[in-house]
């Protein structure tokens, strides 16, 4: 009996453990069919009874807070907030745009920042370029805190430390890709990606939340100059794992295909390198792309040239890599450039800053016969090898025609391959959101049509429209397993600095000066008696950029004699509110001169009393 009762046990379990492995490959047969893209949405690697016990756990929240680089290109800058610390990655300026009138840099608004300095356990850089790091100094004058970087990417921010007298009291550490550290309730994972600059990382944020990728600036290079191409194999493995988000850039996601390799540009170089011949080459580049430096250096000691640098940021840069070991030249190639004309011009190539049409670069100098140590002509054969920002195109326009004028030969973007993008276009971007396999996509960095098409192709993936945020600056954007929502937006926006000045400088202010170029300014001083309104002196007007007063004579004296009258109305009916005196004035000069000009200069009236 007992024999029996054993052997009818154990015939229903049979037929169970059998069906058990079974359903589960049924179930996975079907997610992976019509979708893998449907990945993002697999359950994070834990078992179903696990995940529901532990569902309280598993939906800690995490803030993402992004203060800049949405919207925009440049001004990167996002803080991570969760379970009470933060952390922020990247902190970039953006160039003013053509209306912001003596402006010299755009910075964030680091307010909200400032007022959770005690909660911030430190900044996380993904490269070097401009827009990731050029508003570090300006942060760290308000708020001390750890920065953690790549090598090459601390070498640059300890050369503009050292410009604002800060190296000495900021913390640097040094990252690297594979190698996890902390900072609280993070573990951070640097992971290698292809860029135009050496040492450019993707962060994997790992925290109770769950793994949060952001990319940085990157695209996928299979044949890049050094470091070896993306680290795709760890996006991989955490997209196995299961990421809860991602955070990508979106610089390029109108661009259909691949960007090109940088060895584009090296094979168009040495064609342009043989086609010089006798001339003096000058390239401009970008001070920070140490990649195209290095590719010239080696075609000038294959062409026998020497090598000479031109522009405080490239000359810093150029020896701070040589330094890291980042560059490599032959002893002998590289020379002052007070050196330069000591050889003929078939033996040298110069180096230089300027490949945006910067008003003060070596390049603009050059095309303005205004550089202290070139005298560009018609012996020199000058390539431009970079894309121009948005809105610098008439800059750059500017400087190619003053070289033209001088004699020179000048090739730039549009002509050969003599740049390429360091950003991802869409078939990498896909790569990226496929390997990845988030549950929630964020595009980033980029204005908002580059983060609108991101999300057209995060949807194409299969990524559901409710799953993909395209998010503002300041917004409160708040994940955690169960769902995506936003909280109370927190202060953010664009600060700017006009020379030792940040911040003093408003939209008041920006209006005014717009206000100035556009229609110039008239100033009216007149000495009044303080006691019966009258008026002792004056009223003198002065004009500064609205007319030249010695050929408007005429418009001129009507005016004065329109606001002399207004002077005796004032004083007529007792007006003895000075505010209300120079009020009636600037209306009445303001509607006269618009009758005769169709023009409105600021009108700024000056009472004396005595």
């Amino acid at each position: 009996m007992t024999q029996q009762k054993n052997a009818k046990e154990k015939e229903p379990k049979k037929p169970r453990a059998a069906h058990k492995p079974a359903a589960p490959k049924a179930e996975n047969a079907g997610a992976q069919q019509p979708a893998q893209r449907r990945r993002p949405f697999y359950s994070r690697g834990r078992k179903p009874a696990a995940k529901n016990h532990a569902k309280q756990e598993e939906a800690v929240p995490v803030h993402i807070i992004p203060l800049g680089g949405l919207g925009e290109v440049g001004k990167n800058i996002t803080l991570y907030e969760c379970q009470g610390d933060m952390l922020i990655v990247d902190c970039g300026l953006v160039f003013p745009d053509s209306d912001m009138f003596g402006i010299d840099l755009v910075i964030p608004d680091f307010t909200y920042v400032v007022q959770n300095k005690d909660k911030i356990k430190g900044v996380v850089i993904t490269h070097g370029h401009e827009d990731h790091i050029g508003a570090l100094p300006y942060l760290l004058k308000q708020v001390n805190l750890p920065i953690y970087a790549t090598k090459l990417t601390i070498g640059l921010i300890k050369n503009k430390l050292e410009e604002h007298n800060l190296l000495g009291r900021t913390k640097l550490v040094e990252i690297h890709p594979r190698h996890k550290f902390k900072l609280g309730c993070f573990t951070i994972e640097p992971i290698h990606v292809n860029h135009s600059i050496p040492d450019a990382v993707a962060l994997a944020i790992d925290c109770p939340a769950g793994v949060i990728i952001q990319t940085g600036d990157f695209k996928i290079d299979y044949t890049p100059l050094s470091a070896g191409p993306t680290d795709l194999v760890t996006i991989a493995e955490y997209g196995k794992k299961g990421v809860l988000a991602l955070l990508s850039d979106s610089t390029n996601a109108e661009r259909p295909g691949f960007t090109a390799t940088e060895h584009k540009v090296a094979d168009s170089f040495a064609n342009l390198f043989r086609r010089a011949d006798k001339q003096r080459i000058i390239i401009a580049t970008f001070a920070s792309n140490i990649y195209r430096v290095q590719q010239i250096i080696d075609l000038a000691v294959e062409n026998g040239r020497k090598v000479a640098v031109s522009g405080r940021s490239m000359a810093n840069n150029t020896q701070m890599a040589l330094e890291l070991g980042y560059l490599h030249a032959p002893e002998g190639v590289l020379i002052d450039l007070e050196q330069i004309n000591k050889y003929p011009p078939e033996q040298i190539v110069l180096i230089t800053t300027g490949s945006q049409g910067e008003p003060l670069s070596a390049l603009s100098r050059m095309a303005s016969a205004s550089h202290r140590n070139v005298r560009v002509g018609p012996g020199d054969f000058i390539i431009i090898s970079a894309t121009p920002i948005p809105g610098n195109e008439k800059m750059v326009t500017k400087v190619v025609n003053g070289l033209l004028l001088l004699g020179a030969e000048v090739i730039y973007e549009s002509m050969y391959d003599v740049h390429v993008s360091g950003h991802a276009c869409q078939e990498e971007q896909k790569l990226m959101l496929t390997l990845a396999a988030p549950k929630y996509f964020l595009p980033v960095h980029g204005e908002y049509k580059q983060l609108k098409k991101h999300a057209i192709t995060a949807e194409k993936l299969g990524i559901p429209p409710k799953n993909i945020h395209i998010a503002e600056i300041g917004q409160d954007i708040i994940l955690s397993a169960d769902g995506l929502s936003t909280g109370e937006p927190v202060p953010a926006g664009a600060v700017m600095v006009d020379g030792l000045g940040v911040g003093d400088v408003g939209n008041v202010v920006l209006r005014d000066r717009r206000h100035l170029s556009e229609d110039g300014l008239v100033i009216v001083v007149a000495t009044v008696n303080s006691r019966t309104g009258q008026v002792m002196a004056g009223p003198d007007l002065v004009s500064r950029g609205f007319v030249y007063v010695r050929e408007s004579e005429q418009l001129m004296d009507e005016a004065r004699r329109l606001v002399t009258q207004c002077f005796e109305k004032c004083a007529a009916e007792n007006v003895r509110d000075w505010n209300s005196v120079k009020t009636r004035v600037r209306e009445a000069l303001s509607s006269y001169i618009y009758r005769k000009t169709k023009r409105s200069p600021m009108i700024l009236p000056i009472l004396m009393e005595v």
